[in-house]
């Protein structure tokens, strides 16, 4: 029998064996009743100005559960066997199935059914890895915006670059799976052990590519290049994917767009599909040296070469709003995220050594959807590109982003000089007046914010924080309706599935939602003869 013994706290300064044998002396078990032990979670507890290490243990013992103690604050439960994933439908598919988009909900639906024998087949309107990345340079460079392939289309969708942050409020047993498949094609060792997991863009990039080259090994085919235009139904079945390549014929198919797939939502609206609005959120991305972060967090211990760079996820309500932190990107940067042409859009990311000289993150402020007129499904899209597109004119019409610091907002003037915070937008930026871009309840939430996360974290309300515009693509504004049997009302055979859909927010949550799609699948089809 595996348990996991949560909770185990050590001082900084002791060593991490020492967790072991306290989960040992937790569960009152001897020491040849445990056949074997590892640290199985590990993060820090920054709490009462105190630095902490909080672990959880995997330990393996031959007794039974009835016969073991508990002693002490921490939990023991049995480690839940590994998740079996198997065909159990019928059905007989005279077509591959089809998966819409190549992010993390579409790379693991693809994946599972790929491993289930059904060789599925993926449309992605953008650009494998490689060339993506050279058309992303050459924007960044300066170069002109491609609407299909740039940070938010493409191979690994939108996760790809933003430093792939793993950390998920859900707990399903899938994330185990996930976590498994991304050791396995390349993840470092340290991503299994860390409670808030990341990988890094760098590293994020071979492992992805790496499992789109295993859905092909298996039999699976990847079109890149193909967008989809439109759904063809006969009575409420599926029956083809319309692409601008032609039509492609199929009885089931998991969409699995991205938040940005705008053109797609304005398709399947005119098409009679089922959405509504969603809260979302916008904001600025927010910049602080490292340093400054690292001292607000960690305190006296800051500069200790065994400490990784500081994070932070801070939150303030007033009503029914929200002011909170998302993708937080320690030793990161800034990058120029626009999928449209006329609007200036940011995002995060960091590599995996999160060595660069700042810190940053969106501070977003929540919109409802009663902020919002008439009663167009697709208002919110129509909200953030008004925000994108005012972005893009008042910093100069050519990509740059609206930048001002933190006092120069407060005070309601544009900003002339930086302090020590230098900007890493790529594209360039220019001092404007941010109260000119963002609704009043946005500025005036990020101003009252402010003062609240620099009581948290010293230093974070510095005057000559950075300010840069826009941050509008937190999470969809729309959700694709699925029933409990997760097809489309009126679509027999098409899951909406992912961020894209408005049923995941981060790469882990999303990719568990394409192995729930691929599971459905399961359940109805069987494995394509050969």
């Amino acid at each position: 029998m595996s348990l996991i013994v949560s909770g185990i706290r050590l001082p900084f300064e002791q060593a991490d064996a020492s967790a072991l044998e306290q989960a040992r002396r937790q569960c009152g078990l001897g020491k040849n009743q445990v056949t074997a032990s590892r640290i199985y979670k590990k993060s820090l507890d920054l709490r009462h100005g105190k630095l902490t290490k909080v672990f959880s243990v995997l330990l393996d013992t031959p007794l039974e559960e009835r016969v073991l103690q508990q002693k002490g604050e921490g939990t023991i439960r049995k480690k839940a066997a590994p998740l079996q994933l198997s065909p159990g439908g019928e059905k007989k598919m005279a077509h591959p199935p089809v998966v819409v988009g190549l992010g993390p909900a579409g790379l693991f639906a693809a994946l599972i059914l790929a491993e289930q024998g059904c060789r599925p087949l993926v449309l992605e309107q953008g650009a494998p890895l490689p060339e993506r990345d050279r058309v992303i340079k050459d924007f960044q460079d300066g170069g002109p915006l491609n609407e299909k392939i740039n940070i938010q289309f493409g191979e690994g969708g939108a996760g790809a670059y933003s430093d792939g942050k793993l950390t998920t409020r859900i707990h399903d047993p899938r994330c185990e799976l996930v976590l498994e498949q991304l050791l396995r094609h390349g993840a470092p060792p340290e991503t299994a052990l860390a409670a808030k997991p990341h990988i890094g863009t760098d590293l994020l990039k071979g492992v992805v590519t790496s499992i789109r080259r295993r859905i092909q090994q298996l039999g699976g085919q990847v079109e890149f290049h193909c967008t989809v235009t439109g759904f063809r139904r006969e009575g409420d079945r599926l029956k083809a994917i319309v692409t601008d390549k032609g039509e492609i014929p199929c009885e089931v198919a998991v969409l699995a767009v991205g938040h940005s797939a705008r053109p797609l939502f304005r398709t399947l609206a005119e098409e009679g599909f089922a959405l509504t609005r969603k809260a979302f959120s916008v904001g600025v991305r927010a910049e602080h040296l490292q340093e400054t972060i690292d001292r607000g967090r960690y305190g006296a211990y800051a500069g200790k070469a065994e400490l990784p760079p500081a994070e932070y996820n801070l939150s303030w309500r007033q009503g029914e709003r929200a002011c909170y932190s998302f993708c937080m990107c320690p030793g990161g940067q800034v990058v120029a995220a626009a999928s449209e042409q006329g609007g200036v859009v940011t995002n995060g990311m960091s590599y995996h050594a999160r060595d660069g000289r700042n810190a940053n993150a969106a501070l977003a402020v929540s919109v409802l959807p009663e902020d919002l007129p008439g009663s167009d499904p697709l208002e919110g899209v129509r909200f953030q590109r008004q925000l994108e597109q005012k972005a893009f004119q008042i910093a100069g019409a050519d990509f740059a982003a609206p930048v001002q610091t933190y006092g120069d907002l407060r005070e309601g003037r544009v900003s002339s000089r930086f302090g020590r915070v230098q900007p890493t937008y790529d594209r360039g930026t220019e001092f404007a007046d941010l109260r000119q871009v963002l609704p009043p309840f946005v500025w005036e939430m990020l101003l009252g914010a402010m003062p609240r996360f620099g009581r948290q974290v010293p230093g974070f309300d510095g005057e000559d924080t950075l300010f840069t515009g826009v941050e509008t693509r937190t999470s969809s504004p729309v959700r694709i309706l699925r029933g409990e049997d997760l097809f489309a009302p009126g679509c027999q055979g098409l899951i909406p599935c992912g961020e894209g859909a408005g049923y995941a927010g981060g790469i882990m949550s999303a990719a568990v939602d394409g192995i729930r799609a691929a599971e459905r699948i399961l359940e109805e089809y069987r494995p394509l003869e050969e």
